[in-house]
Order: C-alpha cells, then sequence, then structure tokens
C-alpha cells in the first residue's frame, strides 16, 4: 500500500473513532440529564448546560475558525434555530423521566426519517419511491417502539418522537444559515441561542441546585460540548456516510447505562423497533450518498429515487 493510499484510511479511522467516542460521550451526558430531570426543569438543566458550556464555545470556534467565525450574517435564523434545539431537548430530558434511557434513544434515531420526509414536504426536495419506502418503514420501527393500543403504551413515548422529528426540523434549518457561515459558529450561537432562550422561563422553574448535583451539571456540559465538537470533526475528516452508521452505537451505550445505573431492561419490541428505525434510517444515508455520486445518466437513476 502506498503512502498516498494509506492516508485516507487512516483518516477515516480516526473519524470513525472520532465518531464513536463522541456518541458514547453524548450518551454519558444523556444519562446526566436522566438524573438530573427528576429534580429539576429542562429548561433550568439547558440554562446552566449552555452558560458553562458557551466559554468553552468561544474558545473552539475561535480556534478552529477564527474571529470570524464569532460573526453571524442571519442573526436570527440562529435565533430560530435555539428555539428549535431548546424545544427538542426540553422534550428529550421530560422524556427521560417516564422512559428507559435506551428506549428514548431508540425512538429519537427517527430524526434521519424525519429529515427525508421534511426535504420532500417542506424544501419541495425529489424523493423517490425507495427513500419513501424507508420513510415508511422508520415509522413502522416507530411504532413497534411505541406499541400505541397496546397495555404497555405511554403517552411519554411521544416525547422523544417528538424530540426526532425536532432535530430533523433544526437539521434542516440549517439551510437558513449563510452558507459562508463555519460549523463553528452555528455551533456557537446554538449554545449561546440555548442559554438566552432558557433565561426568561427561569423564574417560574428555577429550584435551587444542590450541592451534590453541582457536578452533574459540569458533567453535562463537559460531555455535551465534547461530544458535540468530536462528532462535527468526524463528519469534517471523512465523508458523512463513513461516520453516519456509527451514529446508532447510542444505542449500545444507552442500554449499558439505563442497566448499570437505573436497572433498566428494554423489552424484544424496543429492540425489534429500534432495528428497523436503524435500517431504514442507513438506507436513507447510504441512498442520499449514492445519488450524490452517481452520474445524471448512472443506470438510468433519476435524482428523486
Amino acid at each position: 500500500m502506498t503512502p498516498a493510499a494509506a492516508a485516507p484510511r487512516s483518516q477515516a479511522m480516526a473519524g470513525i473513532v472520532m465518531m464513536c467516542v463522541a456518541v458514547a460521550l453524548l450518551c454519558v451526558n444523556d444519562a446526566f440529564g436522566k438524573t438530573l430531570a427528576a429534580d429539576y426543569s429542562p429548561f433550568q438543566i439547558l440554562f446552566l448546560r449552555n452558560l458553562i458550556a458557551l466559554p468553552f464555545a468561544v474558545l473552539i470556534a475561535l480556534k478552529m475558525g477564527g474571529p470570524s467565525a464569532l460573526v453571524s450574517r442571519r442573526p436570527a435564523a440562529h435565533l430560530v434555530r435555539g428555539l428549535i434545539w431548546v424545544a427538542a431537548a426540553a422534550t428529550f430530558f421530560t422524556s427521560l423521566t417516564f422512559l428507559g434511557l435506551a428506549e428514548a434513544t431508540a425512538l429519537v434515531f427517527a430524526a434521519p426519517v424525519f429529515v427525508t420526509a421534511l426535504s420532500a414536504l417542506v424544501l419541495k426536495e425529489q424523493v423517490g419511491w425507495r427513500r419513501w419506502s424507508a420513510v415508511l418503514v422508520g415509522f413502522a420501527g416507530v411504532v413497534i417502539v411505541v406499541r400505541p393500543g397496546s397495555g404497555t403504551f405511554q403517552l411519554a413515548s411521544l416525547l422523544p418522537v417528538a424530540t426526532a422529528f425536532l432535530y430533523a426540523s433544526l437539521m434542516i434549518s440549517a439551510r437558513w444559515v449563510d452558507p459562508r457561515e463555519s460549523v463553528w459558529t452555528l455551533m456557537l450561537y446554538l449554545v449561546g441561542a440555548g442559554a438566552m432562550l432558557c433565561a426568561p422561563v427561569l423564574p417560574f422553574v428555577w429550584v435551587e441546585i444542590r450541592a451534590q448535583d453541582i457536578w452533574l451539571f459540569a458533567g453535562i456540559a463537559l460531555f455535551g460540548t465534547a461530544g458535540v465538537t468530536l462528532m462535527t470533526q468526524a463528519v469534517r475528516l471523512v465523508p458523512a456516510v463513513v461516520v453516519a452508521p456509527f451514529d446508532y452505537t447510542a444505542l449500545i451505550w444507552a442500554t449499558a447505562l439505563g442497566w448499570l445505573v437505573w436497572n433498566e431492561i428494554p423489552d424484544l419490541a424496543t429492540y425489534i423497533g429500534a432495528a428497523v428505525i436503524i435500517l431504514s434510517g442507513l438506507f436513507i444515508v447510504f441512498r442520499e450518498r449514492q445519488l450524490e455520486t452517481a452520474e445524471p445518466d448512472d443506470q438510468g437513476v433519476s435524482p428523486g429515487s
């Protein structure tokens, strides 16, 4: 193997390792959030998380993007994205007070399915029958996990589904940001907007912080910021189609943490539904990659397939 050939493979491996570590960190972040959500409002958790993370986000943006990363050409777009993100995080943390970590995580995996549906319905992009079929399969997986009409159904199960929809909306809303702005600017303004938007709610939900919980608030800021940063770097190093499948390793970590900390053991239906959701998401990711790399006349494949 030549050095030139080895370099891309080494870079791909670095991206995969970064993605796996990022997913593990974000699962620990979710576990901290589940612990805190038992005693604190999601808005208090989010405010303190973003407030603690903000200086680090500024330093990361400066180091990776330079002073220009601190300036946005469309601050209103970031404010709207911040609102969507706060809503997504609030619904997810609320769901963790009722559901197991693995079950909530499995349902959030539906986000790529919602992205495809929203791309067609909101952005008017062409989505062909193959990807629409994957969307339907993904929703079938959600139904398997949620089990509406069964004795085990909980309304709280719809909260992670709402989170997945909001996360998908957040991804779609990136189109509103000036394309000249770096991903570090997006990260910085998301953190800043999150803290700013939660602040007005604090007088109504604030609970005095117990001394033993301070480390949890510091941990959720540290692990969350580190996870998002590593995930961003992984996608920058290698194509998203290479690292995206490793996002689903979150189910392993969520299951392990749920079992170790709360003695939660997901039932078989949760795993079956999660597998269906993951397979539909993987198909969407690989199909997107296939369409991006295909020639216009490649075997007669149309852009909307």
